[in-house]
Parts: C-alpha cells; sequence; structure tokens
C-alpha cells in the first residue's frame, strides 16, 4: 500500500514544455484487464467518483500486473479530486501523508488509496520542496498528463479508466509490458539522484515481474549505488524487507549483487562473500533465500530475523574469524562479533531490535549444538529461539557437510521424549565418547552441594 513504485518524484520534464509523450487508448477488446479481477471496493470507488463528476482511474502496480496476468495486492485509484474531495464523497475515508497527501478509503481490512493527479513543477505555493537534489514534500496537483509523466517506471504509468474500460498510455509503457522491461521515465540519472531507492525498486520489480531492466535505466546504477547512504536507514529496512520477502529473493539476490547495490546495503556481508574462496557462504544465502521464496508461496510465515540472520551471517563469520585470529576466547569472540556486526550494519539499514536480538540468539546458538551435556541439550531445545536456530544449523549443512552429525542429532532430539532422551544421552557418555569426540567416560557420582555453591554451578 502505498506504493512507492508508482509515485514518487519529477520526472525530467517541465510542466510548461510540450510533453515528448503523447496519448494512446487501448480500447477493451485489446487487452486482458477484466473487472471480475478487480477489488469490489477499488470498483465502489472508482464508481462514485465517476457518478460525482471527476475522472477515476486504476493506477500503477494494479494495471501492470493485471495485463501481464498477475494479482495485484493494493488496488489504487488517481483522479482529479483533491484529497478533500474525496473525505466529502466517503464516510470511510481518512487523509494520511505531509509529503504526499493521499486519501484512504478503509473497508474493514482492505484500503483503497485514491491520490490526486500530481504536477511536475513548483507551482509558489510551497507544497513541492527539494533538499539536495532529493523531492521531500510533493502536493502540486495537475492533470493526468502530467501525473504520468511523473512517475517512475513506464509500465506504472498505466490508467484503466472506469468510464469505458479502456487502458490511457501516455509514456509507452504499454509496449513496455509486452516486452517486459522496466524502464524509467525521463532521465535516469536525475531519477535516481531525486530518489536512489529508485535504483532497488528497479531490481525488485524486475525480479517480481520477471522483467529485464532497460540498458538505458541500468547503465547509472553501478555508478550511483553509493547514493544509497543518503536514504533513510528506515526507509531502506522497509524496501530490504520488500526486496527479500516478497516470494523472489533469490533474483532480488542476484539483481543486487548484479548492479553493485548489495555492496552498498550489507557492505561487510558483500566483502565476506567476495573473499570466501570455495563459494559455501553464498551457496547457504541463496538456499536460504530459495527456502524463503518457498515459504512465502506457501503462505508460510517468515521471519526478518531470520533472513537478517542469513544475510548478515557472512559477515559474522568474518569478524568472528578476524576476533578469533586476535587471540580472543571463542565465546567472547562470538559475542563481540554479533554486536559489532549489528552496529555496524546500524548506520545503513535501520534494524528494529525486536529483530536483531533474535538474530543474535540464531547466531549465538549455534555453538551450543556441538554440545551433548545433559543440561545444555535440554537447555538449548527449551530456548525460545530454537527452532529458529535449528533451521540455521540445517541450512549452514549447505555450506559444510561437516554438520550433518548435528543435524542428525537434534533433528532426533526433538523427536523424543525427555526419557527417551535422557537414556540416548546416558548411553552416548558412557559407550560412545563424550561431545568432545573422546573416550568413553565413567560416569562419577557427585557429592551434594548445597546453598551457594549449588546455585552457582549453572552448567
Amino acid at each position: 500500500m502505498g506504493n512507492p513504485e508508482t509515485s514518487t518524484g519529477s520526472a525530467n520534464i517541465n510542466s510548461s514544455a510540450p510533453s515528448p509523450f503523447s496519448l494512446r487508448v487501448i480500447p477493451r477488446d485489446q487487452h486482458t484487464i477484466s473487472r471480475k479481477d478487480i477489488s469490489p471496493n477499488a470498483l465502489r470507488v472508482l464508481y462514485r467518483l465517476r457518478d460525482s463528476g471527476f475522472g477515476a482511474y486504476l493506477v500503477g502496480g494494479a494495471v501492470r500486473d493485471l495485463l501481464v496476468n498477475g494479482r495485484p495486492k493494493d488496488f489504487d485509484v488517481a483522479t482529479d479530486a483533491t484529497p478533500e474531495q474525496v473525505k466529502q464523497l466517503f464516510r470511510n475515508c481518512r487523509l494520511i501523508g505531509r509529503r504526499f497527501r493521499l486519501a484512504h478509503v478503509v473497508f474493514g481490512r482492505e484500503i483503497i488509496e485514491v491520490a490526486t493527479f500530481r504536477a511536475n513543477s513548483d507551482d509558489g505555493s510551497g507544497d513541492r520542496e527539494m533538499e539536495n537534489g532529493m523531492l521531500v514534500r510533493d502536493n502540486v496537483y495537475g492533470t493526468i498528463e502530467d501525473d504520468a509523466v511523473r512517475r517512475d517506471f513506464t509500465c506504472n504509468a498505466l490508467y484503466y479508466a472506469i468510464e469505458d474500460f479502456s487502458v490511457r498510455d501516455y509514456t509507452g509503457g504499454f509496449e513496455d509490458v509486452q516486452a517486459r522491461l522496466m524502464k524509467l521515465i525521463g532521465d535516469p540519472v536525475q531519477r535516481y539522484q531525486e530518489d536512489p531507492v529508485r535504483m532497488l525498486r528497479a531490481v525488485r520489480l524486475a525480479a517480481k515481474l520477471g522483467f529485464q531492466i532497460e540498458e538505458g535505466t541500468a547503465a547509472p546504477i553501478p555508478h550511483l549505488a553509493n547514493l544509497l547512504n543518503e536514504a533513510a536507514p528506515a526507509r531502506l529496512f522497509e524496501e530490504v524487507l520488500k526486496l527479500f520477502l516478497s516470494g523472489h529473493g533469490v533474483a532480488s539476490f542476484k539483481g543486487l549483487e548484479r548492479y553493485g547495490l548489495f555492496d552498498v546495503l550489507f557492505p561487510e556481508s558483500a566483502k565476506a562473500l567476495k573473499s570466501n574462496r570455495t563459494g559455501a557462504l553464498r551457496r547457504m544465502l541463496v538456499e536460504g533465500l530459495a527456502n524463503t521464496d518457498a515459504r512465502v508461496a506457501n503462505d508460510e510465515p517468515v521471519s526478518p530475523a531470520f533472513l537478517f540472520a542469513l544475510l548478515l551471517w557472512p559477515a559474522y563469520c568474518r569478524a568472528q574469524a578476524s576476533l578469533l585470529k586476535q587471540g580472543v576466547a571463542p565465546e567472547e569472540a562470538q559475542r563481540r562479533a554479533a554486536d559489532r556486526v549489528t552496529v555496524q550494519q546500524l548506520s545503513t539499514i535501520a534494524l528494529p531490535r525486536r529483530f536483531s536480538l533474535p538474530m543474535q540468539e540464531i547466531w549465538l546458538l549455534q555453538s551450543r549444538f556441538s554440545s551433548r551435556q545433559r543440561k545444555r541439550v535440554f537447555r538449548t531445545l527449551t530456548h525460545p529461539r530454537f527452532r529458529a536456530a535449528f533451521d540455521f544449523l540445517a541450512l549452514r549443512q549447505v555450506a559444510s557437510a561437516e554438520h550433518e552429525a548435528d543435524v542428525a542429532f537434534w533433528r532426533e532430539a526433538q523427536a523424543q521424549s525427555g526419557h527417551e532422551l535422557e537414556s540416548s544421552l546416558d548411553a552416548m557418555h558412557t559407550d560412545g565418547g563424550d561431545e568432545e569426540g573422546g573416550a568413553p567416560r565413567k560416569r562419577r557420582r557427585r557429592r551434594r552441594r548445597t546453598g551457594a555453591a549449588a546455585g552457582g554451578a549453572a552448567e
């Protein structure tokens, strides 16, 4: 909702100059959009706007997805009615936003976003503000032609008209959708400078739709990738979730790598991947993203904490290896590496503590999986992050076969009752050696300890 992919910034086109684009109307019998595939609530909004004398168009990602036989998650509407006029038409409407004033028409859990056509230039009202070349406020209203040429990509500048069920195309977007091309409207360098996050959206939408990024649109990205450092870390966090938790994570990762964007978003992980000669870390990362894509496809829950544990694992391994090389004790190296990687990443992406803390727990639990001490085994099994940490261990097996025995043990441990697990651990210690692979040890009777001494023996 609030589709940033269909709304921000001004194209490299002055509204006082003649537009290089011209309107093409694609009649109903020449496109594949059907009202039966459009949200009934979106249709209600469109019809009421039309019946009240306003222009009413389904716009942006919804039109694009319907043309490629996709199923839009959101249905956005564009109109010449102002937000205040929209609010007068719908009792279930609320106005939101300062940077972009929008009307949200609420139907239970579904929200239909209604945006007023925006112009390309400042009218002197103060409703358009630029800071360091970036657009920070844009509430200057205009015509549908103005609105079309100020959108990001041609495939998002298509309008489905409820009055005659045609598609209106002002930028050549209809042909680009047919050719499966992502193409920026206006000068690519200026558009990326206005909003660097457009580079991420180009990669994300290309991954989602199976489109190619048009050559002129793609060429500046590697050279301008560092502009992402100027974007708000909180905004980059949301963009990363869209990139990797929408069911197209593998394709998004490969696109980010191809255009040098992964190096900016995750600099320490990128260094670790490049220095890992065996490619094991990259295999693990790609496998984890593929598993996440499968979960999304099956409508299974996905966790941002697990995602960032995966994306930052190469950086964590690199930091831990560096600390061990300096002579830091293993457990201390693990803790310090987790903290170091988290702090370093926060300068780029604002990872909330509700995700960073579970992420660190997933990492720190990995060292426990080699233990077969009874108390440690039971503590690990009852840890709140055990399931996520075990899934992460199983994923590490893709990178290294050395984890095969640990994965087998803990998978069996989960299936056993407490009594069965105790018996198997006892047998392991008396007959099969200790957890470090040494010779079998005789069990010693322990003297009972009381008071502070007993309480201090946590293990």
